[in-house]
């Protein structure tokens, strides 16, 4: 019996490494330019094309490598920063698997030209589907350069898989951005296309994160800085008043490596606890420096997640540092009960005498003397009140004269005992009632209507945002002063892309900068306090992307605009404001269900309500 077990050949084991290694464009930026900074290289350059599909392309002025070098760093666990199994656990680089070009290269056409500072000549290699092509010595310039052409041509299957170039983009610029924070002291420059998003120059720490966000980022930065022996943190975090809706601005770096904990931010928000409003994301910037053996960052294949030996105390000192910090810079409410600075007594006036305030008196006053009251008020002037008494001239003959009339007769409706009123108890038939602030109830023909308030306004709201959109009909009230709003690069780029459709929901832009838009008119429904809250609501919303098809779209829009504007839970409904809901969601061309597929209205019939007294 033959066997069945067999080894796979390399090419197969490659490509299947890849799946674990290389999921998107982004994956191979990634490894590119964490390689690229474990060369030690001062300068970097990312070129893509088409979203990272056609070309991905990282320039480095770093060590670069020999000959021998270059080959072996396309097989397999071939590594330069492990010798023994305990390296593991003394880790300060970035890749050290050996299987991140390896695996690459089984999926994509690679050009590699590299040369080492004290070498004449350098190594050019290009590999195709985990086969070398070629491999030449070339005149090059010091460091390394990888090109990464026609991503996944042999599996057509991943390739699919792809989302649009929009959505593909925006995970590249988010794997460049975090790549760049975590070393400000290297020069990054970033082309799309041919066009240049990025060139930070280096910088320190704060200059490097209002570079990558723009906008007005320096003014929200509150610094964060501890040092202990489990851990040494520093950074910062946002102000409350400019947190979001969306978590697009929260970073931990450990160890210079960007990771993502969801402990590590519920202490975060521990710290920001009765500073922030509901659902509200506060942006931070954390590095975290602890010693290598203390965590393990190889549980997760794109080591994004690493494991801490110590995670409560960790724990416990980040929240306590940023709660420091936040009272330090006044962000938070501080008491202090034993005293109050504004009652210190000034220091020139420490050791001065009291001064006692001269009085003077005039000793030949006399208030009962006729000429004293024009003397003492200067120019005061004694008013003439000898024909006070003309004013009343006739009146007592007016007023009898009212009250002998005879015939002066007063309206009087009679009182009825009925205690309600025919017409009164017909209105209050179709009456509405709010029931703790979240439900209306309204009695029907041999039923009872119970509507949800939220869901409710979310269809009408849908529908009439989707309508304006569809027929270009919306109307917009003009500012008379336009609002200026900063957004970052990304966001800045979703809302480019979303202009058009913005603008059939009654916005109006003015001007449109790569920091922040102005703003001249907004639709009738949203008044100017509502305006930031509906666009970052909007953009977290399409952040995984935007619908390629403009109906698409437009559903989106209006679904995320009416989840923000509707009125909530909690919101206190007058009677006629109940009464239009009620109208508003009746006349729907769908009031059963809300925008997202929930149920806006139950009816419970007299029937239902008699089994219940029946029990």
């Amino acid at each position: 019996m033959s066997s069945i077990i067999q080894l796979l050949p390399d090419h197969v084991a490659n490509q299947i490494a890849a799946g674990e290694v290389v999921q998107r464009p982004a994956s191979v930026v990634k490894e590119l330019l964490e390689n690229a900074v474990d060369a030690k290289a001062t300068d970097i350059k990312l070129i893509i094309k088409d979203a990272g599909k056609s070309l991905v392309q990282v320039i480095d002025n770093g060590q670069g490598m020999s000959v021998t070098d270059a080959r072996m760093c396309f097989e397999r666990h071939a590594t330069s920063k492990i010798r023994q199994a305990e390296d593991l656990f003394s880790l300060y680089t970035k890749g050290f698997r050996g299987e991140a070009l390896a695996s690459i290269a089984a999926i994509a056409h690679v050009e590699m030209k590299t040369k080492q500072d004290q070498e004449e000549l350098g190594t050019h290699i290009i590999i195709e589907g985990s086969k070398f092509v070629n491999q030449d010595v070339a005149v090059l310039p010091k460091g390394t350069s990888f090109s990464v052409k026609n991503l996944f041509y042999n599996i057509p299957a991943r390739r699919n898989f792809l989302k649009s170039d929009t959505v593909e983009h925006r995970h590249v610029v988010d794997e460049f951005q975090r790549v760049a924070l975590a070393h400000p002291n290297i020069h990054f420059t970033f082309y799309h296309n041919g066009s240049e998003l990025f060139n930070l120059p280096s910088s320190n720490l704060r200059q490097r994160i209002v570079a990558v966000f723009s906008g007005k980022t320096n003014e929200k930065l509150v610094p964060v800085q501890e040092k202990t022996e489990i851990v040494a943190i520093q950074g910062f975090v946002g102000k409350p008043e400019f947190a979001k809706k969306n978590r697009g601005e929260q970073f931990f770096f450990v160890n210079n490596r960007f990771i993502k904990s969801g402990y590590l931010h519920h202490a975060v928000m521990a710290a920001f606890e009765g500073l922030l409003k509901d659902g509200a994301q506060p942006s931070y910037f954390l590095y975290l420096d602890v010693p290598p053996n203390t965590i393990d960052i190889n549980i997760h294949p794109t080591k994004t997640e690493i494991k801490f030996d110590d995670e409560h105390a960790l724990y416990a000192i980040l929240r306590s540092t940023i709660k420091h910090s936040l009272g330090q810079f006044n962000v938070a409410p501080i008491l202090d009960f034993e005293r109050d600075a504004e009652l210190d007594t000034p220091y020139h006036y420490k050791d001065l005498d009291a001064e006692i305030p001269t009085i003077q008196v005039d000793g030949s006053f006399n208030p009962f003397s006729v000429g004293t009251t024009s003397k003492s008020f200067g120019s005061a002037k004694k008013s003439n009140t000898s024909s006070w008494e003309s004013l009343y001239v006739g009146l007592k003959q007016d007023t009898a004269s009212i009250t002998e009339m005879d015939d002066f007769q007063f309206e009087s409706k009679v009182a009825t005992a009925a205690l309600f009123d025919d017409n009164e108890f017909e209105n209050t038939a179709n009456a509405t009632y709010q029931i703790h602030k979240k439900y209306i109830v309204n009695p029907i023909k041999s039923a009872m209507l119970i509507v949800d308030q939220q869901r409710a306004h979310q269809r009408v709201l849908y529908e009439q945002f989707l309508t304006n959109m569809t027929v270009h009909q919306a109307m917009s009230q003009q500012l008379l002063f336009p609002l200026n709003l900063y957004f970052s690069s990304n966001e800045m780029k979703l809302i480019d892309e979303l202009k058009a459709a913005l603008g059939n929901t009654g916005f109006q832009f003015e001007e449109t900068h790569h920091d922040h838009v102005v703003i001249s008119g907004l639709p009738v429904t949203i008044s100017e306090s509502e305006v930031t809250l509906v666009l970052e609501q909007l953009l977290s919303d399409l952040s995984d992307g935007i619908p390629e098809n403009s109906f698409s779209q437009n559903d989106s829009i209006a679904k995320s605009m009416a989840k923000s504007l509707a009125v909530k839970t909690g919101t206190y409904l007058t009677q006629k404001e109940q009464e239009n809901l009620v109208n508003g969601l009746f006349a729907c061309k769908d009031p059963n269900v809300s925008p997202f597929q929930k149920p806006t209205f139950i009816t419970i019939s007299v029937e239902d309500l008699d089994k219940k007294f029946a029990l």
